[in-house]
């Protein structure tokens, strides 16, 4: 019965959030859902009413509004739809998602992997729950093997779920359950699949890769994240292999030796939050200020021309005038490329939340939050220029008017030039373009060497 129904996957949030959505789109069709990303050609039959899925995202407050008010607009335009809210929200905010009216679905993580079973359920009237949720931290699964949205050249691919570290800002723990990971033989399996497949590079992703543990069932030394890339450098051929987030203490000797093989992507996203110690202790990292500071200068020094992101928080809880000024000055000192910002966000169920006596007021986090981006332009700005003349390997995107580098910068690529989509070429740089709109700072332009 679930054949005749078309769907359609709304994601929200981080990396691992859109690996989900890949999977989703590949369970759902196996199962007989039809993909219908967008709308049908004239000729072809009008669809059944739509399956709208919305896979949430926690991590703010605001993230969990941004999708009830998604989902409120498609049910007033389309009334007859059947709406399923999934993700982490869905895991921690049934106060807000379980009594909305319009939803008819609500497939928390820890039901997420029966999704496609629940909603042929569903049609044919055999559910008598609307709801469905239970302890996250008692799912061992990962739901791994899938990944690939429809369409893409380039894939996240989830190597690890959940986290240990329960810092007093975040509620992730508690929407995505303890840490956990994929064997390294599945997950080199899987790259070699997706190679086959044509994906050209994959994005090792996770909510804390530097977690990752492939403990051998018998005993023994666990294999962790640098022995993974190491076993996926040496045993598939996929072109590209990037990491995603990183902590400054995660960082390695072993893991910086990987980046000698050219296939290792030189960018690095680092979870940095603050750059004063005792604001990071407040939020519970297991790091100090001098140990960011290590990191990035390690970085630069050993993986030179790298392209280095960073997560900052301005304004938690407590955090002082002279403390700020602690962290912009020690960011402004040290090698990076770019600042993604974040003023502090209260977020229900994290002890953070509970600080309403140290809370900064909003007009200083924005204030804030402003001088640390506009730091982050001028970084960017001028290490975007000093690529100019540049010949850098670029991956063409699936639209063929935009390329990704390996160092992660995004190139906008003239049409004319006929650059095919999921090939890697040379680009030679030839500007800057602060208009890029697909990036907050802007990008790079670029002219392919090859067609």
């Amino acid at each position: 019965m679930s054949g005749r129904y078309d769907f359609v996957v709304h994601s929200y949030g981080c990396k691992v959030n859109t690996y989900d959505t890949g999977l989703l789109q590949q369970r759902l069709e196996r199962a007989g859902f039809r993909h219908a990303p967008g709308p049908k050609a004239a000729a072809e039959p009008a669809p059944k009413p739509a399956v709208h899925i919305f896979n949430t995202c926690a991590v703010t407050a605001e993230a969990t509004r941004q999708a009830v008010k998604d989902a409120r607009r498609v049910r007033s335009r389309e009334p007859l739809a059947t709406i399923v809210m999934t993700g982490c929200s869905a895991q921690v905010d049934g106060a807000q998602l379980d009594h909305l009216p319009g939803v008819d679905l609500v497939v928390a993580n820890s039901h997420k992997g029966e999704l496609e079973t629940l909603l042929d359920r569903y049609f044919r009237g055999e559910l008598r729950e609307r709801v469905f949720r239970s302890n996250i931290f008692r799912k061992e699964d990962l739901e791994a093997g899938g990944g690939v949205e429809a369409g893409h050249t380039r894939t996240f691919l989830k190597i690890q779920d959940g986290c240990n570290s329960f810092c007093s800002f975040c509620v992730i723990p508690y929407a995505r359950g303890k840490s956990r990971s994929i064997p390294v033989r599945d997950l080199v399996a899987r790259v070699r699949d997706l190679h086959a497949q044509g994906l050209q590079e994959v994005v090792l992703t996770g909510v804390h890769i530097g977690d990752y543990e492939d403990a051998p069932p018998g005993g023994g030394r666990a294999r962790d994240l640098a022995d993974l890339v190491g076993a996926i450098l040496g045993e598939t051929a996929i072109p590209r292999v990037r990491l995603s987030s990183l902590e400054p203490v995660e960082l390695n000797d072993r893991l910086f030796a990987l980046f000698a093989d050219e296939r290792m992507c030189r960018h690095f996203h680092m979870s940095v939050q603050s750059a004063n110690t005792r604001v990071l202790r407040a939020m519970k990292r297991k790091y100090e200020a001098d140990d960011v500071a290590r990191s990035l200068t390690a970085i630069a020094a050993t993986v030179p021309g790298s392209f280095v992101g960073m997560d900052v928080i301005a304004g938690f809880p407590g955090e002082s005038d002279e403390e700020f000024e602690d962290t912009h000055r020690r960011l402004e000192a040290l090698p990076w490329t770019r600042i993604h910002v974040f003023p502090y966000s209260e977020r229900p169920g994290t002890k953070a939340a509970a600080l309403t006596g140290e809370s900064v007021p909003k007009p200083v986090r924005a204030a804030r939050a402003a001088r640390l981006r506009e730091l982050s332009s001028e970084r960017f700005a001028r290490v975007a220029r000093a690529q100019v003349g540049a010949v850098k390997d670029t991956l063409i995107l699936k639209s063929g008017e935009q390329g990704l580098t390996r160092d992660y910068w995004p190139v906008r690529i003239d049409a004319a030039a006929g650059a095919a989509p999921g090939r890697e070429v040379k680009v030679r740089i030839t500007g800057y373009d602060h208009s890029n709109e697909s990036r907050m700072d802007g990008g790079l332009i670029g002219l392919p060497l090859e067609g």
